[in-house]
């Protein structure tokens, strides 16, 4: 008898079938009782339960194999105990494996919940986050050749940056439990707009600069104006700066 297999699980088919009723099949009259006999066609009241018992044995087994399945272990043997209850008989090793993955499983719940609780923080309290395109630049110290005219390189990269209390943190992801780097707000010394650029795939970018009392130039872009413009409002006035937004005008080829 053919089965069909669940991983390392064989199922067999029910052998018996139930037949639907036929419509021309005559009706027993209420006056006139009859007593019917059973039919190959028509199983037993045995033969009904034994297709339940059947059916819902498969089901189990199906449910037994897909938790199976999240696991790595393949071909675990089934065995039979006295009450008809089927079980799995694992080794010291294969038990162990599986408290292990269990272990990891919880482990990454655990840092998966830890992520949205962070989020959620920052979405809270945060003034102002997004992802922007940073690149650094630093000044030079007195006495030192100008820099290299480097505005050509394309070396922006996406960061997402969080405005929250006294600091300015960058995060390389916005699931990232901790800033890979950050700025004290009472660093910064200068906040203005740059010339908006265009990049070879034809999107224009607006930008803004941030410049630290360490001689650290940070530069800020985005395809949004209106975000560009957000930050600038934010960082100049957290910052008590002075100097007023500029519109981001004129343009270059990157």
């Amino acid at each position: 008898m053919e089965g069909s297999r669940l991983g390392k699980i064989k199922v067999i088919p029910d052998h018996f079938q139930v037949s639907t009723p036929s419509v021309d099949s005559p009706q027993t009259s209420v006056d006139s009782p009859q007593i019917s006999t059973p039919s190959a066609s028509q199983p037993s009241t045995e033969n009904s339960l034994r297709l339940h018992s059947r059916s819902w044995t498969r089901k189990k087994l199906k449910t037994a194999a897909l938790m199976l399945n999240l696991f790595s272990l393949r071909g675990l043997p089934w065995v039979s105990s006295p009450d008809g209850q089927e079980k799995v008989e694992l080794t010291a090793a294969e038990l162990e494996s599986l408290r292990s993955e269990l272990a990891d499983l919880e482990e990454r719940e655990a840092h998966l919940k830890a992520q949205l609780e962070h989020i959620d923080e920052i979405l809270r309290s945060a003034r102002l986050s997004g992802y922007l395109y940073i690149r650094t630049r630093w000044k030079p110290l007195p006495g030192e050749p100008p820099p290299i005219d480097d505005t050509d390189v394309d070396d922006w990269l996406p960061r997402f940056v969080v405005l929250h209390g006294s600091c300015i943190f960058f995060y390389l992801l916005s699931t990232d439990l901790s800033p890979q780097d950050s700025t004290l707000l009472s660093d910064i010394v200068e906040v203005g707009s740059l010339p908006s650029f265009t990049r070879e795939d034809d999107e224009t970018r607006h930008s803004f600069y941030i410049l630290t009392c360490h001689g650290l130039r940070i530069e800020c872009s985005s395809i949004s104006k209106i975000q560009v413009t957000s930050w600038l409002l934010a960082l100049q006035t957290d910052c008590k700066l002075d100097s007023e937004p500029k519109t981001p005008n004129g343009s270059s080829e990157m």
